[in-house]
Protein backbone atom coordinates (compact mmCIF):
# COMPACT_ATOMS: atom_id res chain seq x y z
CA UNK A 1 0.00 0.00 0.00
CA UNK A 2 1.39 3.53 -1.31
CA UNK A 3 0.92 6.12 1.62
CA UNK A 4 0.95 9.62 -0.43
CA UNK A 5 0.22 11.70 2.52
CA UNK A 6 -1.55 11.86 5.68
CA UNK A 7 -3.22 15.17 7.36
CA UNK A 8 -4.73 15.43 10.76
CA UNK A 9 -7.46 13.14 10.16
CA UNK A 10 -6.85 11.45 6.86
CA UNK A 11 -4.55 9.68 4.82
CA UNK A 12 -4.43 9.24 1.33
CA UNK A 13 -3.21 6.34 -0.63
CA UNK A 14 -2.98 4.48 -3.71
CA UNK A 15 -6.07 2.67 -4.64
CA UNK A 16 -5.56 -1.35 -5.52
CA UNK A 17 -7.46 -3.35 -7.11
CA UNK A 18 -8.71 -5.02 -3.74
CA UNK A 19 -10.86 -1.60 -3.32
CA UNK A 20 -12.92 -2.16 -6.41
CA UNK A 21 -15.87 -3.30 -3.72
CA UNK A 22 -15.61 0.50 -2.31
CA UNK A 23 -15.42 1.68 -5.69
CA UNK A 24 -18.37 0.00 -6.87
CA UNK A 25 -20.54 1.47 -3.99
CA UNK A 26 -19.19 4.68 -4.88
CA UNK A 27 -19.68 5.16 -8.57
CA UNK A 28 -22.88 4.35 -8.00
CA UNK A 29 -24.29 6.71 -5.17
CA UNK A 30 -26.39 8.97 -6.43
CA UNK A 31 -24.56 12.26 -5.42
CA UNK A 32 -21.57 10.66 -7.79
CA UNK A 33 -24.17 10.23 -10.49
CA UNK A 34 -25.85 13.41 -10.45
CA UNK A 35 -22.30 15.69 -9.75
CA UNK A 36 -19.97 13.54 -11.61
CA UNK A 37 -21.42 11.38 -14.18
CA UNK A 38 -22.11 7.34 -14.78
CA UNK A 39 -19.45 5.04 -15.27
CA UNK A 40 -21.29 2.24 -16.49
CA UNK A 41 -19.67 0.25 -13.33
CA UNK A 42 -22.37 -2.38 -12.24
CA UNK A 43 -20.04 -5.22 -10.95
CA UNK A 44 -16.89 -5.60 -9.48
CA UNK A 45 -15.30 -6.61 -12.70
CA UNK A 46 -16.12 -3.36 -14.07
CA UNK A 47 -15.00 -1.57 -10.79
CA UNK A 48 -11.52 -3.46 -11.18
CA UNK A 49 -11.57 -2.15 -14.89
CA UNK A 50 -12.14 1.36 -13.51
CA UNK A 51 -9.44 1.24 -10.98
CA UNK A 52 -7.37 -0.21 -13.66
CA UNK A 53 -8.06 2.31 -16.50
CA UNK A 54 -8.62 5.29 -14.14
CA UNK A 55 -6.34 5.79 -10.71
CA UNK A 56 -4.02 2.64 -10.94
CA UNK A 57 -2.94 3.64 -14.41
CA UNK A 58 -3.00 7.23 -14.35
CA UNK A 59 0.03 6.58 -11.06
CA UNK A 60 1.94 4.85 -13.97
CA UNK A 61 1.61 7.20 -16.92
CA UNK A 62 1.39 10.29 -14.97
CA UNK A 63 2.74 9.79 -11.21
CA UNK A 64 -0.42 10.97 -10.35
CA UNK A 65 -3.90 10.41 -9.62
CA UNK A 66 -6.88 10.09 -7.80
CA UNK A 67 -6.15 8.31 -4.67
CA UNK A 68 -8.32 6.64 -1.86
CA UNK A 69 -9.20 8.53 1.12
CA UNK A 70 -9.07 6.71 4.68
CA UNK A 71 -9.86 7.63 7.98
CA UNK A 72 -7.10 7.72 10.31
CA UNK A 73 -9.50 6.89 13.25
CA UNK A 74 -10.83 3.79 12.17
CA UNK A 75 -9.25 3.17 8.69
CA UNK A 76 -12.99 3.93 6.90
CA UNK A 77 -13.01 4.49 3.40
CA UNK A 78 -14.08 7.50 2.72
CA UNK A 79 -13.88 8.22 -1.05
CA UNK A 80 -11.55 9.50 -3.50
CA UNK A 81 -9.34 12.56 -3.89
CA UNK A 82 -6.33 13.55 -6.11
CA UNK A 83 -5.50 14.66 -9.83
CA UNK A 84 -6.60 13.92 -12.99
CA UNK A 85 -5.03 14.49 -16.22
CA UNK A 86 -7.50 15.17 -18.60
CA UNK A 87 -7.09 15.09 -22.45
CA UNK A 88 -8.92 18.27 -22.98
CA UNK A 89 -7.55 20.56 -20.38
CA UNK A 90 -4.21 21.88 -20.08
CA UNK A 91 -3.33 21.08 -16.84
CA UNK A 92 -4.28 18.67 -13.67
CA UNK A 93 -7.87 18.84 -12.35
CA UNK A 94 -8.16 18.42 -8.63
CA UNK A 95 -10.81 15.45 -8.15
CA UNK A 96 -12.32 14.62 -5.32
CA UNK A 97 -15.45 12.25 -4.37
CA UNK A 98 -16.78 11.19 -1.04
CA UNK A 99 -19.45 8.80 0.28
CA UNK A 100 -22.57 10.77 1.21
CA UNK A 101 -22.51 9.36 4.98
CA UNK A 102 -19.00 10.98 5.01
CA UNK A 103 -20.14 14.67 3.73
CA UNK A 104 -20.16 17.57 5.79
CA UNK A 105 -17.44 16.58 8.22
CA UNK A 106 -15.05 18.91 6.05
CA UNK A 107 -13.02 15.75 4.98
CA UNK A 108 -13.34 16.45 1.11
CA UNK A 109 -11.88 20.12 2.15
CA UNK A 110 -9.12 18.80 4.11
CA UNK A 111 -8.49 16.02 1.36
CA UNK A 112 -7.98 18.58 -1.37
CA UNK A 113 -5.91 20.88 0.43
CA UNK A 114 -3.27 18.47 1.17
CA UNK A 115 -3.36 17.36 -2.55
CA UNK A 116 -2.63 20.61 -3.61
CA UNK A 117 -0.02 21.32 -1.36
CA UNK A 118 1.46 17.87 -2.51
CA UNK A 119 1.20 18.62 -5.96
CA UNK A 120 3.17 22.06 -5.45
CA UNK A 121 5.85 21.03 -2.86
CA UNK A 122 6.67 17.12 -3.67
CA UNK A 123 5.49 17.10 -7.89
CA UNK A 124 6.46 20.44 -8.65
CA UNK A 125 3.32 20.80 -10.55
CA UNK A 126 3.16 24.29 -11.41
CA UNK A 127 -0.75 25.03 -12.83
CA UNK A 128 -3.90 22.77 -11.71
CA UNK A 129 -7.95 23.22 -12.44
CA UNK A 130 -11.24 22.18 -11.25
CA UNK A 131 -14.24 21.25 -13.03
CA UNK A 132 -17.68 21.78 -11.04
CA UNK A 133 -21.26 21.29 -12.46
CA UNK A 134 -22.68 24.84 -11.96
CA UNK A 135 -25.34 24.00 -9.42
CA UNK A 136 -22.98 21.65 -7.40
CA UNK A 137 -22.34 24.80 -4.37
CA UNK A 138 -20.76 22.02 -2.07
CA UNK A 139 -17.93 21.33 -4.78
CA UNK A 140 -17.57 24.92 -5.33
CA UNK A 141 -16.75 25.96 -1.94
CA UNK A 142 -14.32 22.63 -1.85
CA UNK A 143 -12.25 24.28 -5.07
CA UNK A 144 -12.94 27.35 -3.48
CA UNK A 145 -10.92 26.84 0.22
CA UNK A 146 -8.31 25.02 -2.11
CA UNK A 147 -7.52 28.36 -3.37
CA UNK A 148 -9.21 27.99 -7.23
CA UNK A 149 -10.95 30.81 -8.44
CA UNK A 150 -13.31 30.25 -11.21
CA UNK A 151 -12.21 31.91 -14.10
CA UNK A 152 -15.14 30.86 -16.93
CA UNK A 153 -16.61 28.02 -18.01
CA UNK A 154 -16.13 24.97 -20.66
CA UNK A 155 -18.39 22.64 -22.10
CA UNK A 156 -17.35 19.00 -21.61
CA UNK A 157 -16.00 17.20 -25.20
CA UNK A 158 -18.51 14.72 -26.26
CA UNK A 159 -21.13 16.31 -24.24
CA UNK A 160 -23.87 19.28 -23.80
CA UNK A 161 -22.56 19.56 -20.07
CA UNK A 162 -21.35 22.76 -18.96
CA UNK A 163 -19.26 22.73 -16.52
CA UNK A 164 -17.60 25.93 -13.84
CA UNK A 165 -13.51 26.19 -14.79
CA UNK A 166 -11.66 26.94 -12.27
CA UNK A 167 -7.69 27.99 -11.82
CA UNK A 168 -4.96 27.91 -9.46
CA UNK A 169 -1.08 28.97 -10.59
CA UNK A 170 1.11 27.31 -7.29
CA UNK A 171 4.41 29.24 -8.55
Amino acid sequence: MAIILTTERLRLRHAELCDAPAMLLLLNEAGFLQNIGDKQVRDLAGAELYLQNGPIGSYQQFGFGLYLIERLSDDAVLGLCGLVQRDYLDRPDVGYALFEQFSGAGYTSEAAIAVVQFAREQLGIQQLCGIVSPHNLASKRILEKAGMLQVGQKILPGSDKLVDYYQLDLV
